[in-house]
């Protein structure tokens, strides 16, 4: 086996622990996802989720941090938060949560060896973005009940 010219692969190009040439696979990135996939776009969208989940914790180190400060500090992230572009936040935090969620439970029952059948995939992947909106929108429902 020889090793690849283009230098670009000399990182792909590895030895066996005996010694010979092996040709390691590349990782796909998202030039090679198709995006109307359903396995990729809910792969892509958990990732992207979890950073969005993670902001959000941002936010409530804010929130926390506010609290703690006194209450002028917690009345102003109080105005943002109730602010429209604080609540579009909140609900898409919201979103980005149910959706990680869910998808992290698919993610564990293929740990547990179920669901790798093509038609339970698109099916179990149909149902998180499904169920992401419905419970989106149910827990704003109930919060604005609660609120009021």
């Amino acid at each position: 086996m020889s090793y690849p010219p283009d230098p670009r692969q000399a990182a792909f190009a590895g030895r066996r622990s005996d010694g010979t040439p092996v040709q390691r696979p590349l990782s796909p990135h998202l030039q090679a996802y198709d995006m109307l996939q359903m396995t990729s776009a809910v792969s892509i969208m958990c990732r992207i989720t979890g950073v969005a989940w993670s902001v959000g914790v941002l936010l409530l180190v804010w929130w926390l941090a506010a609290l703690a400060t006194g209450p002028a500090a917690f009345a102003q992230v109080q105005w943002f938060m109730s602010s429209f572009i604080g609540l579009l936040v909140l609900f898409g935090l919201t979103a980005a949560a149910w959706f990680h969620t869910l998808a992290g439970l698919r993610h564990l029952a293929w740990d547990a060896g179920h669901g790798f059948a093509l038609p339970t995939v698109m099916k179990t992947g149909q149902w998180v973005m499904v169920a992401t909106v419905v419970f989106t929108v149910l827990t704003w429902v109930v919060a604005l009940v609660v609120w009021r």
